[in-house]
């Protein structure tokens, strides 16, 4: 894939730099929902059927969204980023459709995973959604989501989570095999294990090694914000694809920055999304934030699994949220 870079060189380090005046605040929770329902709907071609369950789900939700209009202050609209990458937000996202890979994954703003050392675009089984939730270029990403949310929106227009070595492959660039060691019988050891054996790999990013303000990382947090709450955390994160130079080898945008994310971590065989499992595994959480620049809050390197931070099952219904939490989709294409 050609990066969106070519035409922006050297954009992504500025935006990173400098912030423009904050959006103001949308109305009420439910339109803003409503208002990024309808564009998802129209941008990606769902179904009529995929958005009445689409809606459903965020119906029994009093947090998911883009975060509470309250208090959340976005440092860039979707027209400022747009114009600050050289078009209108209707030319920008015609930018990021990629023909090719839509005749491979069957859906815009879709990339395959593969491995490029042994394989074409063409040989991938599973492609990732381009950007985080709704999955369109500059709308701000869907937070404040549990996992088991997470799941049930991918599964509601034929997609799924992801697995934990999924996600890795997509930051990394390359996709793997499985590497589970199921054997060791413990989220811990297995962790251990796997961090251990990707030591050598603890400085590769999406972007390669890491560069303050290349991605989505420059924002800041809200000076209310208590450790979490709703009312008092702003999620300020920028449109999805406003940093031009945040993506994988592989096209995957924002996989460091803007919100971290919701992935499977199967414990035994049977819990594999990859395999079809529907009780999936447990849960983890993924890649850094929109403050990233000035809060390094944990380790995030392309193949680093987390320690079990509030861990669940991830279709549990107490499920874990939070202001700058959100997820990514993947599907099976063959």
């Amino acid at each position: 894939m050609k990066p969106l870079a070519s035409f922006v060189s050297g954009l992504g380090l500025a935006l990173g730099l400098t912030l423009c005046a904050f959006s103001a605040p949308a109305q009420t929770l439910a339109q803003n929902n409503e208002a990024m329902l309808q564009e998802m709907q129209r941008e990606r071609g769902l179904s009529g059927a995929q958005m009445a369950r689409i809606r459903e789900i965020f119906a029994g939700s009093s947090w998911i969204g883009q975060g509470n209009p309250a208090i959340t202050r976005h440092p860039l609209t979707p027209e400022e980023a747009a114009q600050r990458l050289g078009g209108s937000v209707e030319s920008v996202r015609r930018r990021y459709r990629n023909a090719r890979f839509e005749r491979i994954c069957g859906h815009p703003y879709e990339v395959p995973l593969y491995n490029p050392e042994t394989e074409r675009p063409e040989d991938a089984r599973v492609c990732v959604f381009m950007f985080e939730y709704p999955n369109v270029p500059l709308a701000y990403p869907v937070v404040w989501v549990t996992a088991r949310e997470a799941a049930l929106l991918c599964a509601a227009e034929g997609a799924r989570i992801g697995d934990a070595h999924e996600w890795e492959g997509a930051a990394a660039g390359q996709l793997l095999p499985p590497d589970y060691q199921f054997q060791l019988g413990s989220h811990g050891a297995m962790r251990a294990w796997h961090n251990a054996h990707y030591a050598n790999t603890r400085d590769l990013y999406s972007i390669g090694s890491w560069r303050a303000g290349v991605c989505a990382t420059g924002s800041f947090k809200s000076p209310s914000c208590n450790g979490g709450s709703f009312t008092g955390c702003g999620s300020n994160t920028y449109p999805a694809g406003s940093f031009p130079q945040c993506h994988s080898p592989l096209g995957v945008y924002d996989i460091d920055g803007n919100a971290a994310e919701h992935m499977n971590l199967p414990l035994s065989e049977d819990q594999m999304a990859s395999r079809g499992s529907q009780t999936l595994g447990v849960t983890e959480m993924k890649g850094s934030w929109f403050i990233w620049d000035t809060v390094r809050a944990h380790e995030h390197w392309a193949r680093w699994r987390a320690p079990f931070w509030h861990g669940t099952r991830v279709m549990a219904t107490n499920s874990h949220r939070n202001y700058h939490l959100g997820f990514r989709c993947f599907r099976d294409i063959r």
